[in-house]
């Protein structure tokens, strides 16, 4: 969370067992297995360039796998503002009461 710092207020939920990453509650990616998946983009792929593409789990949608450049906080908050830019609003969810 220390790299992201820079690319709007993060926040991370718990998700089947692994983590959801938002900024300013826009969900635009996920840690499972200790790797960051970054939804997808035209933007950040353009941003990337050349992209790993892979499905975070079983049965996912793809997402870019976030490596090389983990470590470097200016590229990879860079990548999460112009990607978040791209990304539809989140939806409301309804909360059910009884």
């Amino acid at each position: 969370m220390e790299q992201i710092k820079n690319a709007g207020e993060i926040s991370a939920k718990k998700m089947f067992g692994e983590y959801g990453i938002y900024s300013d509650g826009k969900l635009f990616g996920l840690i499972c297995d200790n790797k960051l998946f970054i939804k997808p983009t035209n933007s950040g792929r353009e941003f990337i360039g050349n992209v790993i593409e892979v499905s975070p789990y079983e049965g996912a949608k793809p997402s870019f796998l976030i490596e090389d450049k983990i470590e470097d906080s200016d590229w990879l908050s860079g990548l999460i503002r112009i990607s978040v830019k791209e990304l539809p609003p989140s939806k409301k969810k309804n909360k059910v009461r009884n």
